[in-house]
């Protein structure tokens, strides 16, 4: 089968609904990654080289600060895929751009597909990074998806307008604090992490 050929069943095989099992099984010639969205393989774009660095800086930022309390977690750079509980017939997976978890649950997950499945516990905390062709997904349906996973925090870091909202559970839903310039952020799951949106939109401390 010619390369071209296969292009063209990977295009077909994105527009097609598909379950979860095919979605972990899928793999094709060209290297994309794609999220699963109510049943839809969906590519994710390669990104901007700023939108890789927040990435890598808030990584490295929250396995520091792992590292320095002794906490039995790791966090993960656009490793780890999390299955929706609000997909409806058709599924959805995520793959959130930095994910915090336990160090057994990575350990548990690293001979097999990286996916956080509804009947496993749901990760500490999970990062996106904005950009133009996610804003609204992020704001809005990211937000709903990790709230309904009672994930502890969610945070959202966006490049565009300058600013990071740490949206955090409390009673059951998320309330959303919003920080920019030189405000220090605030975060329950890492009360000792000292960074300001500055830092953070900069990628650098």
């Amino acid at each position: 089968m010619t390369i071209a050929a296969e292009m063209l069943i990977d295009e077909a095989l994105v527009e097609t609904k598909v379950s979860l099992a095919d979605y972990l099984a899928y793999h094709d010639s060209t290297g994309t990654r794609y999220e699963l969205v109510r049943g839809a393989l969906k590519p994710m774009s390669l990104g901007t080289g700023l939108h890789g660095d927040l990435m890598e800086f808030m990584n490295d930022a929250f396995r520091d600060e792992i590292k320095r309390t002794q906490q039995l977690w790791t966090s993960k750079q656009a490793a780890v895929s999390v299955q929706s509980p609000r997909s409806g017939r058709w599924e959805t997976c995520r793959i959130p751009d930095v994910v915090v978890l336990p160090i057994d649950q990575w350990n548990a997950l690293r001979n097999q597909e990286a996916v956080i499945t509804l009947d496993q516990p749901s990760p500490i905390l999970v990062l996106e990074v904005v950009s133009p062709s996610t804003k609204t997904e992020d704001y809005r349906s990211k937000w709903i998806e990790y709230c309904a996973l009672d994930i502890l925090e969610y945070w959202i870091v966006d490049p565009i307008d300058a600013c990071v909202t740490v949206c955090v559970l409390e009673e059951g839903s998320y309330t959303n604090y919003k920080f920019s310039g030189e405000e220090t952020i605030v975060s329950p799951v890492f009360p000792g992490l000292e960074l300001t949106s500055l830092q953070v939109l900069a990628g650098s401390r």
